[in-house]
């Protein structure tokens, strides 16, 4: 079963690749305060159909690049 997850597109300045950010609030293990996660992720858009502020569904797939490992499925 392949991972998807789900972000928001931050920059789509290159061809064909998106940047998107996938935030997550965490419980901190010592201080039990909560903390936002944000990690980044380069996806391939074959069509260049999602831009900046889109919310997207992306799938993992082979490594397509150097830093590729996302495919993107639906702009949602």
């Amino acid at each position: 079963m392949k991972k998807t997850l789900t972000g928001i597109v931050s920059s789509d300045k290159m061809d064909k690749t998106r940047v998107v950010i996938v935030s997550d609030i965490i419980k901190h293990a010592v201080y039990k305060k909560y903390v936002k996660k944000i990690k980044k992720f380069k996806i391939h858009d074959e069509k260049n159909i999602s831009h900046e502020g889109d919310k997207v569904l992306f799938i993992e797939t082979r490594p397509l690049s150097k830093d590729k490992r996302w495919n993107l499925k639906k702009v949602l």
